[in-house]
């Protein structure tokens, strides 16, 4: 499990979406170890959370597939090398400022991106829209995302994908497979639900208190993970709020940070290390980095795996399958959308780009290339024609 998200955490580019690509390509179609249909469930799950929806899946994939240590270990090795080179970009900074080649290399990983979400919202669309039914949903989630263009359409999609599952897949039959092997159960998953709104009450009153140092760094970071719906983008402001308005990170830093993590694979939520080596505390940077990331990061994890065994003995019900039936149609719509926008619109600027990116479509389709391979291709094609960048 580390092994496998350890190579996840060193080759995923492109932003959370992107990642959700690179989860379903490595888990269900080179190792098997969900269906697509169980999968969508879980991006579902991680859709209506908040925090960090690719994270929290990883987690939820280890947590599946080997309990809480499998969990752990999906979660340490997919988001430890974005931590590491943001937290090493904090100290680095001042010699890279003003390098020419940076733009270019970064609209390289965006064509990985392109590629990478392309494979994925193929893969899905050929099971999880089979009928006419499914892919109007399908539809009508991605015309939804594509025209209010916010957070909470993506959670208004996927509820009005469920209702119209329910009232339209009557071909549905429950599913008789168990529900996903968890290692807890709901009385364990009411605790942690607990926990979560302790920490959210602890964290919400520290600044209200004037707590300030190493204690005042962790409620602002978990308030940031526990409060933000979307993940990705979407954290950028409450994590501003957070570190620039009261002076611990001045705006240019923070913006050079932004840049960063957006050129390094993990999650974007990593670019709480960049910030935490920066924060007020006497901790030395590197253990205020690692605080940081566990603070941004907790409140997902631990609302997730409290409410993953009351979503497993739902799905058990009569009326479930044909609600996750709509609910899996409208995740592919979500992935359809977030393909048009940003990563099309952001990936491609012309003819060469949509070359690179079919190539490296082709690529990932044969099954045969390694995605480091692709990531390095594609950037060396961005670097070697800078006029299309």
């Amino acid at each position: 499990m580390f092994r496998t998200f350890l190579r996840l955490g060193l080759t995923s580019f492109g932003g959370p979406v992107a990642h959700i690509g690179y989860l379903r390509r490595e888990c269900v179609g080179r190792r098997g170890w969900l269906d697509d249909a169980r999968f969508a469930q879980l991006v579902a799950v991680c859709q209506f959370l908040p925090g960090p929806a690719s994270s929290q899946l990883g987690f939820a994939l280890g947590l599946v597939r080997a309990g809480w240590r499998g969990a752990l270990a999906a979660f340490v090795a997919f988001t430890l090398p974005s931590a590491l080179l943001l937290f090493a970009f904090a100290t680095l900074l001042p010699r890279l400022a003003g390098q020419a080649w940076l733009p270019t290399a970064l609209h390289g990983l965006k064509l990985v991106a392109v590629a990478v979400v392309a494979h994925g919202l193929i893969g899905m669309a050929r099971r999880l829209t089979p009928d006419a039914p499914r892919i109007a949903i399908g539809l009508g989630a991605a015309a939804l995302v594509v025209l209010t263009g916010n957070a909470w359409s993506q959670l208004a999609a996927i509820a009005l994908g469920g209702i119209a599952g329910w009232l339209a897949c009557r071909g549905e039959a429950a599913v008789p497979s168990p529900p996903l092997p968890l290692p807890h159960r709901r009385r364990m998953g009411a605790w942690l639900l607990a926990a979560w709104l302790a920490l959210l009450a602890v964290a919400l009153l520290v600044p209200a208190l004037g707590v300030d140092g190493t204690a005042g760094v962790a409620a602002a970071f978990y308030r940031a993970g526990a409060l933000v719906f979307g993940g990705g983008h979407v954290v950028l402001p409450l994590l501003q709020d957070a570190v620039v308005t009261p002076g611990w990170v001045d705006a240019d830093t923070f913006l050079a940070g932004y840049g960063a993590a957006q050129a390094v694979p993990g999650p974007m939520f990593t670019l709480a290390a960049f910030l935490g080596a920066q924060s007020p505390s006497a901790l030395a940077p590197g253990l205020v980095a690692s605080l940081a990331v566990l603070a941004i990061f907790l409140p997902g994890l631990l609302l997730l795996a409290a409410v993953l065994p009351f979503q497993a003995a739902l799905s058990q019900h009569p009326a479930a399958a044909r609600t996750m039936a709509g609910i899996n149609a409208a995740v592919v719509g979500l992935l359809a959308a977030a393909f048009i926008d940003p990563v099309l619109r952001e990936g491609i600027r012309g003819p060469v780009d949509l070359m690179v990116a079919a190539v490296a479509l082709a690529l990932l389709a044969s099954g045969r290339v390694p995605v480091l391979v692709v990531v390095a291709g594609c950037v060396t094609a961005a670097l070697a024609a800078p006029a299309a960048a």
